[in-house]
């Protein structure tokens, strides 16, 4: 039996990668799961009785985009946080955002561009969920390294002009996973003025805009909207995962160009999956209230200050700015790893399986990413022993 080569190169996604490095060792002490950004705070008080309420809306067919309740929830909640006036038809409602990140791409990346094969854009380290759909539409993933000399962040623009004028879509994500790196209004600007320079559009991968340590990020909707930018050049992609530690809700956004999320919307009718109305309508009352959000946000900062005390000191060490991981220098992140695992127990994420070798280098081999996701106590108790196995 054959099967497409497109895909041939993938390596094992991470954690079956992370399974075969560990699992074959016993742990050095009680195991604890800090890997995977799997939000563990509570969830808003509403969620269950408004399900409760609404459970007939399991017995039909959900609408495709989203209730006007809820597009208008979420268009409301773009115009307080960012400022940005959309209308309903800006918007479509996702099963979280990795399916938009994914399907949004077969739907608006070209066969060609220029009569050749289309370059898409993404920062090295990066989110899985980028490079596949890159290779299901048949372009050309491009990994740009995010590294510290240039603030975790990509620099897209340093590409050749002859790549750039291949590119039909740059995935970026802010704040970075793994990093926690904030792309600044600067550097929203600089890259809207390249996607219209080059004709490309803008992924903007916001989900974890929300977890934030001394101020809010700004969107790529609102510097968009403040530079006056084709709305057709940007589409923003949120999630209540992080934000409403609902990661079982699988609820989330994309908005942007009305002509863009009409072609998503045409994909979406004839292969998509429709939130179930229940949870359209607990994801209406979410993006209404803020009450949670800040409580949750208050939450991380609490465990940022206690990262800041464990980790002082350590060269190269950055708490991050936003989202809730922490990403490590170490000499090499699958020895470390595997030296964590059976000396403490404690099981992260090598950054080089959410990276890949480009350029003869892979730039998150010597690095570690962890997630801030245990109650604060149990997390103090399980850094000061990776600070003392790895670092002491």
């Amino acid at each position: 039996m054959a099967f497409p080569e497109r895909f041939s190169n993938l390596p094992d996604y991470a954690f079956p990668r992370l399974r075969k490095l560990l699992d074959a060792y016993a742990p050095g002490g009680e195991p604890i799961a800090m890997t995977i950004g799997e939000p563990r705070h509570p969830m808003p008080d509403f969620v269950g009785p408004i399900l409760a309420a609404h459970l007939a809306g399991f017995g039909v067919y959900p609408p495709n985009d989203g209730t006007p309740e809820l597009l208008a929830a979420i268009t409301g909640w773009i115009g307080r946080r960012y400022g940005a006036r959309l209308s309903a038809d800006q918007v479509m409602v996702l099963n979280g955002t990795r399916e938009g990140l994914f399907n949004a791409c077969i739907a608006l990346c070209p066969e060609k561009k220029g009569g050749k094969t289309p370059v898409v854009l993404m920062p090295n380290p990066f989110y899985q969920v980028y490079a596949v759909a890159a290779l299901t539409v048949g372009a050309e993933p491009v990994y740009v390294p995010a590294t510290a000399a240039g603030g975790f962040l990509p620099d897209y623009a340093s590409l050749p002009p002859e790549v750039l004028d291949r590119v039909a879509v740059a995935y970026i994500c802010s704040p970075a996973n793994p990093q926690g790196a904030v792309a600044g209004r600067a550097y929203w600007r600089d890259l809207l003025a390249l996607a219209e320079k080059h004709d490309f559009v803008i992924f903007a991968d916001e989900c974890y805009s929300e977890v934030w340590r001394t101020a809010p990020p700004p969107g790529a909707l609102e510097v968009a909207a403040e530079v006056g930018a084709n709305p057709e050049r940007v589409f923003s992609f949120h999630s209540l995962s992080k934000r409403s530690n609902l990661p079982g809700l699988r609820s989330g956004f994309v908005a942007g160009g009305v002509q863009g999320i009409a072609q998503m919307r045409k994909l979406r009718s004839f292969a998509g999956a429709p939130l179930p109305l229940p949870i359209q309508r607990v994801s209406e009352a979410a993006w209404a209230d803020e009450a949670h959000v800040t409580e949750n946000r208050a939450l991380y900062q609490e465990k940022f200050r206690a990262v800041d005390q464990i980790f002082s000191g350590l060269q190269g060490f950055q708490c991050p700015e936003g989202g809730f991981f922490l990403w490590l220098p170490v000499d090499d992140g699958e020895a470390a790893a595997l030296k964590l695992w059976r000396e403490t127990g404690v099981r992260v994420l090598p950054g080089a399986y959410l990276s890949r070798d480009a350029g003869g280098d892979n730039p998150g081999k010597r690095y570690i990413r962890v997630a801030l996701v245990a109650p604060k106590e149990e997390m103090q108790r399980r850094l000061t022993q990776l600070r003392d196995c790895l670092y002491g």
